[in-house]
């Protein structure tokens, strides 16, 4: 099939040929992350369902997907697409002119955050796919400008907030009441502190209708195996309640089945909104939350591994101030289900609050090992500087079951046999009453063979994490169940 016939059947060759041509990873500096069809259907057919729109807008337009099914199914509406990168500008503008709706259509070179839209007396949808950009990869005049614009609205912004978060607050500045729309981002910020912005702005202004959380499993962004959640909003609307959805498959979507309604109270009382999208599930008879038997705890932060783990520079020091610890996930991961051995750990230096203890060789290898820290500026890290006494790490106890945390896979958990301490690389889970050596390991068991990624939360790029909370959350079996063994 030529490339017009294929752009006429709905299809995308020029994005898809973009995408072969510009890597993934060059491309995720721009966040030129391309939408699969049913997504794009699904969005515009909620629009479809919702208002008819004078005028069309998508804030970050890549190969025109968005713009070109809008511009088909709403065909009396302006359609304006925003972009900087020159490339995609150019196919948008070329699927457009094949499509035969350049017309009523531009392709407007430009940052979203800065372009100015003429009023109109109707209503404008806007729709998309925001770009993923990660904030390190943004400029501080644009961070500052997320603040700034925040604070206008009486809200408050991180500046480790992404791009796509930038692309919410943009819209509700340039919206007016009645206006409405569709977005798909990345789901980290229903969850991550500097989400909080666009959970304030959808519960607030950017008038919330609906969260559809797509699991990572359907790959809703084809570049990046990560949850996605899909957001229907009409600005300035304030629903009592808000309807949640979650889906495995991208044909899920087009089942009309599976929401429930949410009250706004609920979420606004929340500071995590991805559990809300699952639906309670009984537990089965004689099963509870890992938090019932367990306190679950992420190992310690040094604030400057390279001192604080052994070294040259730590060689006078007294033997009781090393501690076998587990320092990298890898580790945990090696050993399997059980640790047994901590030799082939590297030490941890943990120095006492109270340095008098010491005679006065051993205190004479403290002084010179401190004098080296303090012109190394370890004293002066955020963390050492926060502690009660910035020498002394203070590592946790040993955790007889320690488990990863952030992967691309599930977490690994391992019975600690071996008494090592962890950095927080790790969570420690520490039984709230003493449990035997059989029923660890049963626990273990049981934690290895169930625990999911979707348990979790699961970032752009892939990495499944899993917070404290989260994994205090899990299903168990009780310690009754535990003790007669594997099942």
């Amino acid at each position: 099939m030529e490339f017009g016939e294929s752009i006429l059947a709905g299809n995308d060759p020029l994005g898809d040929l973009f995408c072969k041509i510009r890597l993934p990873a060059e491309r995720r500096k721009s966040g030129a992350t391309f939408t699969p069809a049913a997504i794009v259907r699904t969005m515009v057919e909620w629009a479809a369902g919702y208002a008819l729109p004078e005028r069309v807008v998508d804030p970050g337009v890549g190969s025109g997907r968005f713009i070109l099914k809008a511009g088909r199914t709403f065909p009396d509406a302006s359609l304006v697409g925003v972009e900087v990168d020159p490339l995609c500008a150019v196919l948008a503008r070329a699927n457009l002119a094949v499509a035969g709706l350049s017309d009523r259509a531009e392709v407007i070179l430009e940052d979203y955050r800065s372009t100015i839209f003429p009023v109109r007396r109707g209503r404008t949808l806007y729709i998309g796919n925001p770009p993923y950009v990660r904030h390190h990869l943004l400029e501080p005049r644009w961070k500052k400008w997320l603040v700034e614009e925040a604070r206008k609205k009486d809200l408050k912004a991180s500046q480790l907030a992404g791009l796509h978060v930038h692309f919410y607050l943009a819209t509700v500045a340039k919206a007016a009441p009645g206006d409405f729309g569709t977005f798909i981002a990345a789901a980290e910020w229903l969850d991550v502190n500097y989400g909080k912005l666009v959970r304030d702005l959808f519960v607030g202004e950017l008038g919330g209708r609906e969260i559809i959380f797509i699991e990572p499993e359907a790959m809703p962004f084809p570049d990046a195996a990560t949850t996605a959640a899909i957001t229907h909003f009409e600005i300035g609307a304030r629903s009592a309640s808000v309807q949640v959805k979650r889906v495995r498959t991208l044909d899920d979507l087009a089942n009309p089945n599976g929401s429930r309604a949410i009250r706004r109270e609920r979420l606004e009382a929340k500071k995590r909104w991805s559990c809300l999208t699952r639906s309670a599930k009984k537990a089965p008879s004689g099963y509870v939350e890992l938090g019932e038997l367990c306190r679950v705890h992420r190992g310690q932060v040094t604030g400057a591994n390279r001192f604080w783990i052994e070294g040259p520079h730590a060689a006078d020091l007294p033997a009781s101030v090393f501690y076998r610890t587990v320092t990298k996930a890898r580790e945990l991961f090696r050993a399997g289900r059980v640790l047994r051995d901590a030799s082939t750990l590297r030490r941890v230096i943990d120095l006492p609050t109270d340095l008098s203890v010491y005679g006065e060789s051993d205190r004479r290898a403290i002084d010179r090992f401190l004098r080296l820290a303090r012109e190394m500026d370890v004293h002066l890290g955020y963390v050492a500087a926060n502690r009660k006494t910035w020498w002394s790490v203070v590592l946790r106890d040993p955790a007889p079951i320690l488990a990863t945390y952030m992967a691309r896979r599930p977490p690994a958990f391992v019975h600690n046999r071996a008494s090592a301490r962890h950095l927080n690389i790790a969570h420690g889970i520490y039984p709230r009453e003493k449990l035997s050596q059989r029923v660890l390991g049963c626990l273990v068991e049981y934690l290895s063979k169930t625990t999911r990624t979707t348990d979790g939360r699961t970032y752009a790029g892939g990495l499944t994490k899993f917070e404290p909370r989260e994994m205090e959350r899990l299903m168990v079996p009780s310690v009754e169940i535990l003790e007669q063994g594997p099942a």
